[in-house]
Order: structure tokens, then sequence, then C-alpha cells
């Protein structure tokens, strides 16, 4: 039987460090900064021969229910519920706080095994800080240090201790991670030559990011999505910071969504730790399928939003917009026919993205917006035969064959697909070093309309054959 394992303590005292560790990935940002982690995140684990499920929590403090902080422990007392077994974690340099007593007391009226974790045990002096842990009154303090990976033995021996061998060690059926299955970004075709193409899944599982500026609304999205307050939000900007995962089903498919931190200006860029935050939010996009670009409809198509886009179509993800707060428009059919225009005109790289108006405080548009990402899914795992692509290539040359270059005449012998996430097609080609940009143009275009590749990005190489008496003499009568 499976069990979850929650890690609290005051901030600043390592909590993400032990998440880090025992995920076996930097999954969680770590700074010296107190608070950096404000969303629970949730992860499988493994100590030695132990696995579980593993929550890092935000830091525990005293503060008002309707701050950011005290919205933040609101958050961890729910991981508390969650958890059937609790890391409580002290910094043994600094000793037991004031801070540390007051916590001890919400984790033992949990009513759930604590086990006091007495991290950063490798500095000097910090004996005397974990010898303070006993005063806390939740047994004996286990010394380690999360960021070298010591004392997990010990840490081992007390999570059996806490549970039972028996269900500390208990062997369950291994759960494969669907997302594991999934086709890898850019999986070329087996044989691009294949008139039987195979039809799309759409039971197969998605990543989605959703990315935008600060306060766009972004967790407030994903929270009407999933139907629960999953995320913390507020009216502060930049409150999320790590790249945060929910795995959610919708219409019987499972979906992993990543909510990821507001991105600024790369000149307003400074601090280290939002510099972290976006490399996180990058890396999430990287990671996805479908990127939903969260755009506040008030002030929309700011720089930012047009460098995200032109971001994730150079990453050859599948973007759709969503025009947030649509419930402040006072204008809606006059201020949505202008956003349709703007969103042609400034994004022409993807032409016929596919923009939902949505209000994440009310829910209006969320159905939408998901069967646009369904839509947009199946065409970025778009497949054409060789076969169609030259009966089309065949008219197009009819109607409208490439330019002359210093009196030659370009040829284009085929085209094919090679890839699909995104759609990629090579076009062999003479003298490709001399064909003209303007003609690519056109003959991507000519596919996006023929075969509705509309929205996603499309990429065309052109490969140049080998002439077969290139480097021969003329033979002399």
């Amino acid at each position: 039987m499976s069990y979850t394992v929650a890690i609290v303590g005051r901030p600043n005292v390592g909590k993400s460090t032990l998440f880090n560790r025992l995920v076996g990935k930097r999954l969680a940002l770590v700074d010296d900064t107190p608070g950096v982690t404000r969303d629970r995140r949730r992860h499988e684990a493994k100590l030695y021969d132990l696995y579980f499920d593993v929550i890092d929590t935000a830091g525990l403090e005293v503060a008002d229910r309707s701050s950011l902080a005290g919205r933040m422990t609101a958050g961890t007392e729910k991981a508390l519920e969650e958890a059937d077994l609790i890391f409580f974690v002290i910094d043994s340099k600094a000793g037991v706080t004031p801070d540390d007593r007051t916590f001890a007391d919400v984790a033992r009226r949990s009513g759930k095994p604590v086990i006091l974790v007495a991290n950063k045990a490798e500095a000097r002096g910090a004996e005397g800080g974990m010898l303070e842990g006993w005063e806390l009154g939740l047994g004996e303090p286990v010394p380690i240090s999360a960021e070298h990976g010591l004392g997990l033995p010990d840490l081992r021996d007390a999570v059996i201790a806490a549970l039972g061998e028996e269900r500390a060690l208990g062997e369950d059926e291994e759960e494969l991670d669907p997302l594991d299955d999934a086709p890898l970004i850019g999986e070329d075709i087996a044989d691009p030559d294949a008139e039987e193409i195979p039809a799309y899944d759409p039971t197969k599982p998605m990543r989605i990011a959703v990315i935008g500026r600060p306060n766009a609304g972004k967790s407030t999205l994903i929270n009407a999505l999933i139907g629960e307050e999953r995320l913390l939000t507020g009216p502060e900007a930049g409150i999320t910071r790590d790249s945060i995962s929910v795995e959610w089903e919708y219409a019987g498919r499972k979906l992993k969504m990543f909510d990821t931190a507001g991105m600024r200006r790369k000149a307003k860029v400074q601090e280290k730790l939002e510099v972290l935050s976006v490399q996180d939010g990058l890396r999430a996009i990287r990671f996805a399928e479908v990127v939903i670009i969260v755009l506040d409809a008030t002030i929309p198509f700011e720089k930012q939003d047009l460098q995200l886009a032109d971001l994730i179509v150079r990453e050859g993800r599948a973007p759709v917009i969503a025009f947030n707060k649509w419930d402040l428009i006072e204008t809606p059919q006059q201020t949505l026919a202008e956003l349709r225009e703007k969103t042609e005109r400034l994004l022409p790289q993807v032409r016929g993205i596919q923009a939902v108006p949505v209000s994440a405080e009310t829910g209006r548009g969320l159905d939408k917006l998901m069967q646009a990402v369904m839509a947009t899914h199946e065409t970025w795992n778009i497949r054409i035969s060789t076969g169609r692509l030259n009966r089309w290539l065949e008219g197009v040359l009819a109607h409208h064959p490439p330019p002359a270059i210093a009196g030659r005449r370009l040829k284009i012998k085929y085209i094919t697909q090679a890839k699909t996430r995104p759609p990629g097609f090579v076009l062999s080609v003479t003298r490709s070093d001399a064909f003209p940009q303007s003609y690519l143009r056109y003959l991507i275009n000519g596919l996006r309309e023929t075969f509705s590749i509309r929205g996603v990005p499309v990429r065309m190489v052109l490969r140049e054959t080998d002439n077969p008496f290139a480097g021969r003499a003329k033979k002399k009568n």
C-alpha cells in the first residue's frame, strides 16, 4: 500500500532541498532567500528501498489568513491532511525557534506520525541546535544534510519505525507514468512514403504548459479547469515561482498541466530568484506539447506577449491563446473582432492560431479553450502521405512555378513529410542556395490552406540532390 510524506517546517530550513534529494531531480527551486516555495508540489520519491509520494510545501508562517503568507500556510495545512507521514524539518545551525515550537504543535494536532528532521547537520556547531529539537516533543531528531545527502540511512530507519515495516516496505504493483509512453517531441515517421497514415489517437496523454506575463491569471485558470483550489492565487503579481505540474482528466483523456512563473521582459529580470523562475518556465515550454498563452484581455499583445509566442513557435510547440479576464470587457463583440485581427497581423508565423476569450474567475469559455487545445494538438500531429503532397505540388507548379534566377529556372522534384510534432517537410530542389524565401513562404501557406495545418509551426527544409555529372570534364572530339 502506497503512502504520502509531507515535508513541512518554517521558511528556509531546506524543505525543497530535501524534496529534490528524495525525488532524485532538481524539480523545486532552491535559493537562500526565505519563502521561495509557495505552491505545494507532489512527486514520486525513493529513499533506498522505500517508495512513496512526497509533498513539498511552503514554509509555515504566523500571518493573517487573507495575506499571501496566510494563503501559503493554508496550502501547507492541506498537505498535512493528505499526508500519511510528516517530515518536520528544523535548521540545526539556527536551533529551535519560537516558530518551530508553534508549528510543532500544528504537526502534533494533525494526528499523523511525525519524524523530526534536523537538517544542515554538517555545519559547525549544528549539534547544539539538533539537541534542542528534543524540546519540541516530537521524538528523537534525525540529523541529515539534504544538500550533501548525509544521514539518509537514519531517515530511512525512522520511516520504518514510524509506519511499521509492513507498510513502509510494502511492494505495490509498479505503476507506470502514462506520459512515459508518449512519443518523443519531434518523433520521426518510420516510413515517410507510406500511403496508409495512422489515425490520430485522441486518448493519448498530453502535456500542456500555461505561460504569460505576471498577473495574467495563469494559476486561476488552471484552478478553474481542474475544479479545485490547487494553486496559490491572489491579486499580487508574481505569486508563482516554480513550474508546478497538475495531473487531471478532461473528456476521458489524461493531461498534465504545468503552471509557470510570470515572465517579464528580459531587461527587468534582475534578481537571481526570478532568473531561476523564468528558466524553470522555459523548461516547461520545451517539455510541453501544447502551450496556452494567457493574455490579459484588458492589455493584450504587449511586446513580451509577442516574444513569448515567437519563442513557442521557435521551440516547435503548438500554441493556443487564451484572452483572460473577459468578464472585465465592456464591448465583447467589438473587442473580440479587434483582437482576432491583431492576432492574424502580429503572429503571421502561426497563421490560423486558435484564440479563445475566457474568464478564469467566472468559468466562461473554459470548454471552448480545451476544445481548441485538443484541435491544435491534433493538427500538430498531422501526417500527410507523400502521394497527396506530390499531387498537390504538381498543381502548385502548374499554376505558379518558381521564378527563374539569373536566367535559369529553379526545379522542384518532389516533397515529402519527414516528421511531425510540429509538421516538417523536405523539398527536393535544384540550387537550394538560390531558392527565394518568398516562394518558400508561398508553399508553406499553400500547405496550411490545402491540408488545414493552421495555428501550428510548419518546418520546410530544402534538400539539393547530387548531380551525377558534376565535376566531369567535357570530352573533346
